[in-house]
Formats: C-alpha cells, structure tokens, sequence
C-alpha cells in the first residue's frame, strides 16, 4: 500500500517505513550507531557517506515524518529550536518575519537575541484576524511564522487565509504544529510551506527524547534545507531517531487519550469556583473555534487557565500542591505536567510583552496525560482547596 492510500493510523506505524533494513528484514528500524560508512573507491559511495550528513535510522525518521504529515521531504534536527534555525538560515540581512506575538519564548528569544543582532527584523503581530495580517506586509519580508494553537494562550490561527496572504506576496509560511500534531492539523494541506514541530513534544511522546523536525512539500526548498541541515550540522543521533520513531508508532492512540483527557479537564477548571479563564479551543466561546473546528479534527490535550485571586502566588501554590501532574518544563508526554509560563517556558519574554498577549502572573499551562482522568480530576480537586 503506498503512503498516500493510508490512513493517518496506519501512517504512524508504517508510512515512509518500506525496505527500511534491506540486510536482515528487521520490523523495527535498527539503530546505526556509526559515524561513517565504508567506502569502496574515492568519489563512490553508497547512500550513505558520513553521520552528520545521513543516517539509515535518521533517514527512516524523516520518511515518517513527511508521511504524516502529507509532505515530501522531512528533515531531523537536534531540537525544536534547531529546527527553526534552519528556517531563519534562509534569510539574509535586511529581510523581515511576520510572526504571531503570541509564541513560544524560546522562539522569541532566538528571534530577537540572535538573529536580530545578524540585521534580520522579526515584527510581532496579532494574528486572530487574518484579514488583518497583509497591511503587515512590506518589501522586507519574506516569511510568515505563526503557531496554531499558540503557546501558551490556545489563540487559533486560519492558517488557510494566511497561506493566501502569503502567496500572494510571495512569501514562505512556516507553522509550528507541535501543540496540533500531524493527527489534528496538517498544515501544509492548508497550503503552509514549512511544518516545524519539536518532536521533544507528542511526537517522541516520552520525555526521553529531544528533536527537532521540519516537512517541506517543494524540492528546491528542500534541497536548500538540507544544505543547511548538513552545513551547521544540527543534527540528532541515531538512538534519539530511533526513540522517536518508536514514539510516533502510538500517536494516533496517544492523542485519542490527550484529547479525551484534555477536554474532561477544561470543563472540570471552567466550572471550578476558584478558576478565573480557561483556555481550551473547544470550548464554543473560544476565539475562532469554528476556524479551529475546521482546520483541526479535535482540540488537543493542551489547557491553560489563571486563577480567581490573579496572583502570581496563587498559581505557584497551586502548581506546588499537585501530585499527579508533574511541575516541569516540556509537554506533550504521557504523563501529565504543569507549568507557570511567565517563570518557565515564556520568562525570556519581558513581562510588559508578556502581559499583552495575557501571560499573566496568574496563568498555569497544563499539558494533560494520558492517565485515569479520575486521578487528574481528584488531583486539581486537592490543588485547588
């Protein structure tokens, strides 16, 4: 059956996977734990050269990874912001990012602690709208970078119309889909260019792995990201491929659960007397839920809410109190976790940036496992008391 015949189910055990160990037929991709490989003359090799450049485990990693999410080529990296990296490569000097201002800080701070300081402009923007984004575009830019659902704050965005406004002007559209998925969102369906994802996240599904990931559908683009893959040599061993090719294996079972789980919790917080805001994109009253309902097939197992008394004290108590959801940094793991964004993942942001976009003292971030909902119910029960 060819990769564009299955179903995504099917996809996450076997896409991308035929003849993946023509040696010995193993099911599983073995690990290559080699840095080069034998050549028979000078200037004739096989696939395969030297590790930085390509890697039979590496290689069946990013087959899956384009297959799931309906593009061509992927591309494995070290982390998530490796990842991005490679994106920013392709810019020069005195060109500009369009990027959502709702995003994750490390994003934000490779953007304007780095990148920035090589001359390229990065303007952060509300994208709710999407009909507002193309008065953003000047003669500078040349990329588009959203996330949807954003981080922490759930903001959807019609990643369709904004793949229009891109085209239009000419621009490239990168999407980072970790918090979606390829098994709620595919983006570059919707007409996206570029797919990131940090498969540290629901990919790999563990928390025993970080990596990176990037899928293109166009060659030329490809090509130039690969070129920068192997030149800055970002990349990621064969044992980490292989534990997140395993982890993608139970995606689709994975995220039945997060969903299931995510929206049970949603609903247990918004009704919770001692919960200010929840912020969940299924609830109806959630900004561009119908977009949400449209470009994604369900709502993820991501949920962040702030607490009635609006103090930053109230939500590390709270956070501190928790038993079953674990206080740590990452999400997208079986196990339940909690954060506090404005002191974690987003403290790299200034707290003025912060506020605006709603990261406020109060906000926890929830990344909802897979366990008994029953256990994850009883335990915000105790937490908030």
């Amino acid at each position: 059956m060819k990769n564009k015949t299955m179903k995504f189910n099917t996809k996450t055990i076997h896409g991308g996977q035929e003849n993946i160990d023509p040696a010995y037929h193993s099911v599983m991709p073995p690990i290559y734990q080699t840095s080069t490989f034998k050549q028979e003359k000078i200037g004739q090799h096989p696939e395969f050269a030297y590790a930085r450049s390509g890697n039979p485990t590496r290689a069946a990693l990013e087959k899956s990874l384009a297959s799931l999410e309906n593009g061509t080529y992927g591309l494995a990296f070290g982390s998530g912001l490796a990842a991005i990296d490679a994106i920013l490569k392709l810019l020069k000097p005195g060109d500009e990012v369009l990027c959502t201002n709702d995003l994750y800080g490390g994003s934000y701070r490779l953007f304007t602690k780095i990148y920035e300081d090589f001359g390229i402009k990065f303007r952060f923007v509300g994208m709710s709208d999407a009909s507002k984004i193309g008065s953003f575009v000047n003669e500078s830019t040349k990329l588009i970078w959203i996330e949807t659902p954003t981080n922490p704050m759930m903001n959807i965005i019609d990643v369709a119309a904004v793949a229009q406004i891109a085209k239009r002007n000419k621009l490239l559209l990168a999407v980072d889909n970790t918090f979606a998925t390829p098994y709620l969102q595919q983006p570059l369906d919707l007409g996206a260019d570029i797919v990131m994802h940090s498969a540290t996240k629901y990919l790999g599904g563990h928390s025993d792995v970080v990596m990176g990931a990037l899928v293109v559908k166009d060659k030329a683009l490809a090509d130039r990201l690969y070129f920068i893959q192997n030149a800055s040599g970002a990349v990621p061993g064969p044992q980490d491929c292989f534990l997140t090719l395993r982890g993608i294996k139970t995606l689709h079972v994975r995220m039945q659960r997060h969903c299931e789980n995510g929206k049970a919790v949603a609903h247990f917080l918004k009704s919770h007397p001692k919960v200010d805001k929840v912020y969940w994109p299924g609830f109806e009253d959630h900004p561009n839920h119908n977009i949400c309902s449209k470009q994604m097939t369900g709502y993820g197992g991501m949920v962040s809410f702030t607490t009635k008394t609006g103090a930053r004290e109230s939500a590390v108590q709270l956070v501190e109190r928790l038993k079953v959801f674990t206080l740590a940094e990452s999400l997208g793991g079986v196990e339940s976790l909690a954060g506090h964004p404005a002191t974690m993942t987003h403290a790299s942001i200034p707290k003025e940036e912060r506020e605006k976009t709603g990261i406020v003292d109060s906000l926890i971030r929830l990344s909802v496992g897979i366990e008994d909902i029953d256990d994850l119910i009883d335990d915000l029960k105790q937490a908030l008391a």
